[in-house]
């Protein structure tokens, strides 16, 4: 065995595992303001994939910006579910500590810290605060464990905060237990709690509730329930308190039961971080490369650690140790798994790509998943937190089902899933929006959605066309010639947004005609989204040379890439009241109209693959990389969304990334390691050396995929997991005539025979 120091703690690793938690810094990206993201993230305290994860809490209750690296004190420590600022947090409580003097105000009992004394790890957190309390926490799945070591000779108070919606509390002196429910969120469906149980290992000299509406202190009170509704206990002076907590959306039981079966092995603290530490060190082992630069790896490995906590798992165990869960969506308990609290517009064209790579066995069950959670609702989940919404456009949870389909993830009906679909795409949901699909009518009448029926038309039809070709591609690799002629005839309309006399896609109204007769690509909203003209012209991902062919060919193709890289970042505001901050941070990343730190034009860097020169393309790529991207509080370029900008870089950083999700093809880049090990899911191992490679080498000469030289700019899934080695060999010189033949580029439903 070898023995590895992690944190305070030792952490005990496999034979031959090297300790890569050490490179994971959960700080990146959480120096961020609403005006402005690096990140929008939060130093998150989880496993893989977890139900529940901790956070210290900087803001107030109910505040998206949970943690922001610049404040200088804490008033809590949560466990929280927040896939995103902008839809804040959900069943969340809190922790705080407080000694001398016993205060509940959220603004009066914040205390002051500093990054000099806070460690921030996947497996553990610890933070020394100004009035000498050292706050530690460490997860399981389904919850974790705090140690709250207050200062010799100080009266000693711990306030549990029920947050901002309703809550209930009762208070357990005989087994130093709290017990209770909370119902909070945005999107937290109020036919639903969150039931918590949360023991101490020290007896309570004194305890009450509270309020967090009036902050009045109820002495002595051992229950309440309503809005807000919290509780207080004092310990011992300069007590040493260690809490477990879990909680459970089915019952105060299963609550109980799930304390048992995850953290009822536990005594200590550093028990549980031990535990954690070598789950997260399994799985970043499973990524292992190998180069000369410390920050890259640091870079990669927290990229990798949040390209791993998305989806929540939404399930539980019961005593029999089978799955089931009480769905977001019907409110009802059903047997099997639930995955929740995504935004597939921020997580189809990478996060998803990358976890079918590393997660085979856990996406089955979340394709299946996503069938049940149709039969609950009547619409596909589309951005969960954890119930349904309309949040963000497209119908893209059959990106996901059909990228599966095509990766031989194949456990779920795909004859009930176009029918699903097609159901989908010919109503409109409750939630509007990215659930189901307004203006249907006329997107199957005209072609498009016309810009008087719905925001954001243009955007709306080329992601629906898209969208449509995965069912397209669905229905045709299993045969079902009625929805491939269905969807197939679908799959072209995002021609009819192009404008052969601007050559930019564009908004189209009801009598044909073009949107805003004074049109400027450079304007940013509707009919876009989050994004312009000048962007989102890129957004065929199935069919790039069909876009090709719409720009007038290859040489005119190849110079709107340079032009859109490397021309003017200038911007009209457009629809929007003010500059927003996807605007700003396209300004910082001075890449022309290149917006990294936003969705819609992520794939663009890699397009050059498709035109005859993929050389382009890894220069791109690796400027995206090593200028956009690092380890530091500051250390993306915009919002993370849930594993999305994390993702793009796993990939980019391995050299490959999927253009075309639903296809099985990852398309060449340029990768940042001289060598990348990827342990499969069964053992098996696949390899990407990059002989030379360098800052500076960035172009790739000659490859071979598994001894035999190769010139495509692609490589297929099965390469990957079925186990070899691509070798490339890398030079600061391009090779302009790898990769140029029709036959070596990258898929298009256009050239598909």
């Amino acid at each position: 065995m070898i023995v590895l120091i992690v944190g305070i703690f030792t952490l005990s690793c496999k034979t031959g595992q090297e300790n890569l938690v050490r490179y994971v810094n959960t700080l990146q990206g959480t120096d961020s303001r609403p005006d402005y993201s690096y990140g929008n993230t939060y130093p998150t305290v989880a496993v893989p994939y977890p139900m529940h994860a901790f956070s210290p809490q900087t803001g107030k209750n109910g505040d998206g910006w949970k943690y922001q690296y610049e404040a200088t004190t804490i008033r809590g420590f949560q466990l929280t579910h927040q896939c995103s600022p902008w839809v804040r947090d959900y069943a969340t409580i809190s922790l705080m500590p407080q000694t001398g003097k016993l205060t509940v105000h959220e603004d009066e009992r914040a205390t002051g810290f500093s990054h000099d004394h806070e460690t921030a790890q996947p497996h553990y957190y610890v933070v020394q605060l100004d009035n000498s309390v050292k706050v530690e926490i460490s997860p399981v799945k389904r919850g974790g464990m705090m140690r709250f070591t207050f200062p010799e000779k100080e009266k000693t108070f711990l306030v549990l905060d029920g947050y901002i919606g309703r809550s209930g509390v009762t208070i357990i002196p005989e087994e130093n237990k709290i017990v209770g429910w909370v119902n909070s969120g945005f999107l937290f469906p109020q036919e639903m709690k969150g039931y918590f149980v949360i023991t101490f290992d020290q007896p309570f000299l004194s305890h009450g509730t509270w309020d967090n509406r009036t902050n009045q202190i109820d002495p002595h009170k051992l229950s309440d329930e309503g809005e807000g509704k919290g509780a207080y206990l004092a310990f011992a002076d300069g007590a040493t308190v260690q809490v477990k907590i879990a909680m459970s959306y089915i019952s105060p039981e299963q609550a109980e039961l799930t304390l048992r079966q995850e953290l009822g092995n536990f005594d200590k603290l550093e028990e549980v971080s031990r535990a954690a530490g070598k789950l997260w060190n399994d799985l970043l082992n499973r990524v292992k490369v190998e180069g000369d630069s410390e920050e890259d790896k640091a870079t990669f490995y927290s990229c990798l650690f949040r390209s791993n906590l998305f989806s929540h798992t939404f399930y539980e165990i019961d005593e029999e140790g089978e799955a089931y869960y009480r769905s977001p969506y019907d409110f009802n308990v059903h047997d099997g798994y639930m995955y929740t609290d995504n935004g597939f517009w921020d997580t189809f064209r990478s996060q998803f790509p990358l976890t079918n790579i590393l997660h085979p066995s856990m996406l089955g069950r979340y394709m299946q998943s996503l069938v049940d959670a149709k039969e609950q609702c009547g619409f596909f989940p589309a951005w969960s937190c954890p119930g349904m919404s309309g949040i963000m456009i497209g119908n893209h949870a059959i990106s996901l089902l059909t990228d599966a389909w095509a990766k031989g993830i194949r456990n779920f009906d795909p004859a009930k899933v176009l029918e699903q679909y097609h159901h989908e795409i010919t109503h409109v949901s409750f939630w509007k929006g990215s659930s189901g699909r307004e203006g249907h009518e006329y997107y199957f009448e005209r072609g498009y959605i016309p810009y008087e029926i719905t925001g954001e038309s243009a955007a709306k039809t080329l992601e629906y066309a898209y969208d449509d070709w995965c069912a397209y591609h669905l229905a045709k690799m299993t045969g079902n010639k009625k929805y491939e002629e269905i969807f197939g005839e679908l799959i072209y309309h995002y021609q009819n947004m192009w404008d052969p006399e601007t050559k930019y896609m564009r908004g189209r109204k009801l009598d044909g005609g073009w949107a805003f007769e004074d049109f400027n690509p450079y304007r940013w909203g509707n009919p876009f989204t989050e994004g312009n003209s000048a962007q989102y012209s890129w957004s065929v991902f199935h069919d790039i040379e069909g876009l090709i062919s719409l720009m007038g060919g290859e040489d005119s193709f190849n110079a709107r890439l340079d032009s859109f890289f490397h021309g003017t970042n200038e911007y009209d505001k457009g629809a929007y009241f003010e500059v927003i901050h996807e605007i700003k941070e396209m300004l910082a990343a001075n890449m022309g109209q290149y917006a990294h730190g936003n969705q819609p034009c992520q794939h663009v860097p890699y397009l050059y693959n498709f035109s005859g020169e993929p050389w382009k393309s890894q220069a791109q790529v690796r400027k995206v990389m090593s200028q956009l991207y690092n380890s530091s509080p500051q250390g993306y370029p915009g919002d993370e969304d849930q594993g999305g900008l994390s993702s793009w870089y796993v990939l980019s950083a391995m050299g490959i990334y999927s253009v075309c999700p639903g296809s099985d093809q990852y398309v060449l880049g340029s990768p940042m390691f001289k060598k990348v090990t990827l342990t499969l899911e069964d053992g098996k191992q696949f390899v990407i050396e990059a002989e030379n490679n360098s800052p500076d080498n960035v172009y790739i000469t000659y490859a071979e995929l598994n001894g035999v030289a190769y010139t495509k700019n692609w490589i297929a899934y099965a390469d990957i997991v079925n186990g070899g080695k691509l070798k490339l060999v890398m030079s600061n010189t391009p090779n302009k005539e790898r990769g140029t033949r029709m036959e070596d580029r990258p898929y298009s439903v256009s050239t598909d025979k």
